[in-house]
């Protein structure tokens, strides 16, 4: 039986991976704006630009697919929401549905996986631009006694944001919203005289596999790096609120600040090969050496915060998935756990790694195959159903949902084997252990062709999954809704 308790404005959230009550459901599709642009109106967006055009292609091609692949992703996120105000559970619990209740193990470890690399990356992020901005402000940035306090804060308010839970981090976001959109358009209007136009316009046009390998780059960066937690913060939805709403307000308030970011990232990058190589290596502080000094300050305080902010969705949801493994532990706790884990990383990084861009990237991509073939699978799930979720259900190995759904897992497998022969490793120096991938390259010209980096595994993960779910598990859903 499915455990309802009270989940109301109290300081810390108590409620874990239970159903959420009708009396906590008082949230409105428009509330969906806040967390989603507040954790993606980040100045790191910017630094796109230089990842895109690292594919060789130029403004116009990066342009287009910047655009399509952060809307086309952020509206799978909203897709997945509708199971939140569906089922008023976690994104992790709702998948049961079409995995199983223990089945749905499987895409629980990759997606807690990937929650706790990118809560991790943005930590790093914010700790190596506070020692890039000190530097430039004269301080010294190398000063392993600045590297530790930056630790420390950006952990504390990572990890203490997210064990107070959903109502303070809802309240938080909306707050930092504000502070960030008005640090990033002063951004922007401080560094458009570095634009050269002409040289932007110059850059020659990529082959069709390098568009399409800068897309997939795209999309698993922005709307597929969240899909796996999309539903957390549409459960307090109102069981009457429009899927239509709750689609487009997760869609809009995530995709609406970085098509902006990417695009004038791409101006910038295009019109300076120094900052564009910079980039690689410290995004947010490469992006800061376009400014005077006068604004360094509020500049690094805003993008610190606002990768704080994208942090802490994500490790508020790794602790709901890690309580959904089955560890028996209260979700501050859980939180907590996937804190330390943080911390831990980010101290290995800052302190000891040589290189991290290129090896998260390609961890990137390789979590990025079964994440995009659970999607494909789940979003058929989800759009096949016209009833609520049994709520008792998803908590009992006995019930309609069944323990295993072998459909789903096995084209969960089958998906991603596919689909890691179709990538490659775009890192094999620094990423070595990932150069298993690419075995079926040979089918599209090779290692070597103009395919090779286009990184189809994850298109190919999700449509064969979304295909393969949509006609075999038809019959399935109408049983399980008879």
């Amino acid at each position: 039986m499915s455990e309802k308790i009270a989940a109301g404005p109290a300081l810390i959230e108590r409620a874990g991976i239970e159903i959420i009550p009708e009396s906590d459901r008082t949230a409105k599709p428009r509330d969906l704006f806040w967390p989603w642009f507040a954790a993606n109106v980040s100045v790191f967006g910017m630094s796109y630009g230089s990842f895109v055009l690292g594919f060789g292609i130029s403004f116009w091609q990066a342009t287009l697919v910047s655009v399509i692949g952060i809307v086309v992703s952020f509206a799978l996120c909203g897709l997945i929401a509708i199971a939140g105000k569906r089922g008023s559970a976690p994104t992790m619990v709702l998948s049961r549905a079409a995995f199983g209740v223990h089945g749905q193990k499987v895409p629980g470890i990759v997606s807690w996986l990937t929650s706790i690399g990118w809560e991790t990356f943005l930590a790093i992020m914010a700790v190596l631009a506070t020692a890039t901005v000190i530097t430039q402000l004269g301080g010294d940035g190398d000063s392993i006694a600045l590297k530790i306090i930056a630790t420390v804060v950006v952990a504390a308010l990572i990890v203490a944001a997210s064990v107070l839970g959903y109502h303070t981090i809802m309240k938080m976001q909306s707050v930092l919203t504000w502070i960030t959109g008005a640090v990033t358009i002063l951004y922007v209007i401080l560094t458009i005289p570095h634009i050269d136009f002409a040289a932007v316009m110059s850059l020659p046009d990529g082959n069709i596999g390098a568009v399409i390998g800068a897309l997939v780059m795209v999309m698993t960066g922005f709307g597929l790096g969240w899909i796996n937690i999309a539903a957390d913060w549409s459960r307090y939805q109102k069981r009457t609120a429009s899927d239509g709403a709750i689609v487009f307000w997760n869609t809009f308030g995530g995709a609406i600040a970085p098509v902006l970011l990417v695009v004038f990232g791409l101006l910038l990058a295009g019109s300076d090969q120094e900052l564009m190589d910079a980039v690689g290596a410290d995004p947010i502080g490469a992006l800061a050496t376009l400014l005077p000094i006068w604004v360094l300050v509020p500049f690094l305080l805003t993008a610190v915060l606002a990768l704080v902010s994208g942090a802490v969705l994500g490790i508020y949801s790794s602790g709901l998935t890690l309580i959904s493994l089955g560890i028996r532990i209260p979700r501050p706790s859980a939180a907590a756990i996937d804190g330390v884990i943080l911390t831990l990383g980010t101290i290995w990084v800052v302190f000891f790694a040589t290189d991290f861009l290129g090896p998260f990237q390609s961890f990137l991509i390789t979590l990025g195959v079964p994440l995009a073939s659970w999607a494909g699978i789940l979003i058929a799930d989800i759009l096949r159903r016209r009833k609520d979720y049994d709520e008792d259900a998803l908590f009992d190995a006995k019930g309609r949902y069944g323990a295993w759904d072998w459909t789903s897992i096995i084209t969960m497998v089958v998906a991603s084997v596919i689909g890691w022969g179709f990538v490659v490793n775009n890192f094999a120096a620094e990423a070595a252990w990932n150069n298993w991938q690419g075995y079926l390259l040979f089918l599209i010209g090779g290692r070597d062709g103009e395919w090779a980096y286009a990184n189809l595994g994850v298109f190919f993960a999700l449509v064969l999954s979304f295909l393969v779910t949509w006609f075999a598990r038809a019959a399935t859903i109408r049983r399980q809704e008879a």
